[in-house]
């Protein structure tokens, strides 16, 4: 996203200026829009609505800009945000657009249903520096002859549908500086013909399908700021060549199949701010040399198969670092290193690093905003040490052997996730939801702890989104408060004592995608009112002792028939037909 901010700067800087004397737009130039503003069949943006009158560089004519002196369009600049989904373009690109042969810019983005392949026309567009044709949904092959475009400086294709290959013609776009073909369903390898592409400063192929070696020649990319290779399927080593980019800020390869150990020379990668290489299958002891990395301050190498020891950490090691994440490798710490512990951290994260003994003690805890530490054996109470975290946010402590009761945690006021389930939690959940409950607070995890007590009434102040508190010994019934609840998305009571019949009110959750009430003790029949949640994906009634008509409409009697089973006398699709005596 920093790379499109960039890209929009650029194009605020290198437009150009309307002066009374403006030449009128040629003939060829308005033919040209006017065709591609009828290849759109819906514009919800209104930004074609403005585009009438002869003269398309009037000013009018919203995102059209041309040469003053020639009557020429230089720029054409459509774009919409991704946060406002009634807001699109539907239609396909205009092979018209070919045609504009003194265009520079052209900046078709966020229209989200703009389909159809890129027309071979484009071609033409000789004069092009800047195409950015991002998060639409075009389709087919990147088309070779963007290869033709001998000026081109920034490409995005990001977030579209392509599929195929890499066309090695991209790799005669001697002038690249910004690559940028993410989030679309490309295969193959890196073309070998991108060695000439040695003006790159942004590399981005992320979430792709992309395979085989990452190329040895990428280390000749010197001006090279940001690598994203993240979501794909690269295997093999990093190649030595890469410790050569000096300039590389930000380097993304998670998610990949690559091996290998780490280079002691990754402290050459001076630049480097963020480093994420989880998600892959690394091996061997993490280099001591990358503690030298003065302005590294996110550190990810989590979910791989890196091994004792730890590197040592001196004074002067990782002056900035801020985020680390050292989850799931062949760690056995048994406590927490004294340099995380000593170091102003706001993100820690050792989940499944088999520490052991009671809760670590920070010393800054009020810098902590997320902390993991899920997947391990500490063990006693933690509730004096969240309440110094002053600034925390999200925090994760599942899969341990935490003992204490709710009543004593008192959770800073920022905290929006908590996640205490697979522990020996014990007392009631009105210590945790009640009037006082921050409206930050989003989501609850209490799953398979020893909670009793009752549900307790949910205040119209609450803003949760998740309520997991299955696998427990909760009694009581569900209230009908449940309503007060309108953001909730997941709710998980299953394999509890709740007794009663579902409230009519909890069908008022319309944002509701999970719903779990299994192994309960709940009576009466399923509420009609739960067909009003139109979003639900995953039900679960089993073993409880419902009776009568399953609710005959979707997406209740759509669901499996397992999600009914073991109860009194359930009928109705999925289960069989209801006896003509049951109502």
């Amino acid at each position: 996203m920093q790379n499109l901010r960039w890209v929009l700067n650029i194009l605020l800087v290198s437009s150009l200026v309307h002066t009374s004397s403006q030449a009128i737009c040629t003939s060829q130039d308005r033919a040209a829009l006017l065709a591609f503003k009828s290849s759109i069949t819906k514009d919800t943006t209104g930004v074609l609505s403005s585009w009438v009158g002869k003269d398309c560089c009037n000013g009018e004519w919203e995102g059209v800009q041309c040469n003053p002196s020639t009557g020429k369009v230089t720029n054409l600049v459509l774009r919409n945000s991704l946060n406002e989904p009634t807001l699109y373009m539907k239609g396909t690109l205009s092979p018209s657009l070919g045609n504009l042969g003194s265009l520079q810019v052209l900046f078709i983005s966020g229209t989200k249903f703009i389909t159809g392949s890129i027309p071979n026309s484009f071609s033409k567009l000789t004069s092009l520096t800047q195409l950015v044709l991002d998060d639409n949904s075009l389709q087919g092959n990147v088309p070779s002859c963007l290869g033709h475009l001998p000026f081109l400086e920034i490409l995005s294709l990001a977030g579209n549908r392509f599929s195929g290959v890499v066309p090695a013609s991209l790799g005669s776009l001697r002038s690249l500086s910004v690559m940028m073909l993410a989030r679309n369903s490309l295969s193959g390898p890196i073309p070998v013909t991108f060695k000439n592409l040695v003006k790159l400063q942004t590399l981005d192929l992320s979430f792709n399908m992309l395979s085989g070696p990452i190329p040895d020649f990428i280390g000749q990319f010197r001006n090279l700021t940001t690598l994203d290779l993240s979501s794909n399927r690269f295997s093999g080593g990093l190649p030595v060549s890469v410790y050569n980019l000096g300039k590389l800020q930000d380097m993304s390869l998670e998610r990949n199949d690559l091996t290998g150990p780490l280079s002691d020379r990754i402290s050459n990668l001076k630049s480097l701010s963020s480093l994420d290489l989880s998600s892959n299958k690394f091996n061997g002891h993490i280099p001591a040399s990358i503690t030298r990395l003065q302005n590294l301050w996110s550190l990810n190498l989590s979910r791989n198969h890196f091994s004792d020891p730890l590197p040592v950490v001196g004074i002067r090691g990782f002056p900035s670092l801020l985020s680390v994440d050292l989850s799931y490798n062949n760690l056995n710490l048994g406590a927490v290193p004294s340099w995380i512990k000593e170091k102003r951290l706001t993100e820690i994260n050792l989940a499944g690093c088999k520490l052991r003994g009671a809760f670590p003690k920070l010393t800054r805890p009020h810098d902590v905003t997320s902390l993991d530490l899920s997947d391990n054996f500490l063990t006693g109470d933690v509730s004096a040490f969240l309440a110094n975290m002053t600034s925390l946010q999200r925090v994760k402590l599942s899969k341990n052997q935490l003992r204490f009761d709710l009543s004593k945690l008192k959770l800073p006021e920022g905290v929006s996730s908590v996640d205490l389930s697979s522990n020996l939690v014990t007392g009631s959940l009105s210590s945790l939801l009640n009037d006082k409950t921050s409206r930050f607070l989003e989501e609850i995890h209490l799953t398979n702890n020893q909670i009793s007590g009752r549900i307790p009434d949910f205040s119209e102040s609450l803003n949760l989104k998740v309520l997991n508190i299955g696998s427990n010994k909760i009694s009581g019934q569900i209230p009908s408060s449940i309503s007060n609840l309108v953001e909730l998305v997941r709710l998980d009571i299953s394999r509890n004592h709740v007794s009663g019949v579902i409230p009519q009110s909890l069908g008022q959750l319309m944002q509701l995608n999970w719903l779990d009430l299994s192994i309960n003790a709940l009576t009466g029949r399923i509420p009609d009112s739960l067909l009003n949640i139109k979003a639900m994906k995953h039900v679960s009634f089993r073993a409880n002792r419902f009776c009568g008509l399953i609710p005959q409409g979707r997406p209740l009697n759509i669901f499996p028939a397992a999600a009914y089973l073991h109860n009194l006398c359930l009928c109705g699709k999925p289960l069989p037909p209801c006896r003509k005596t049951t109502k």
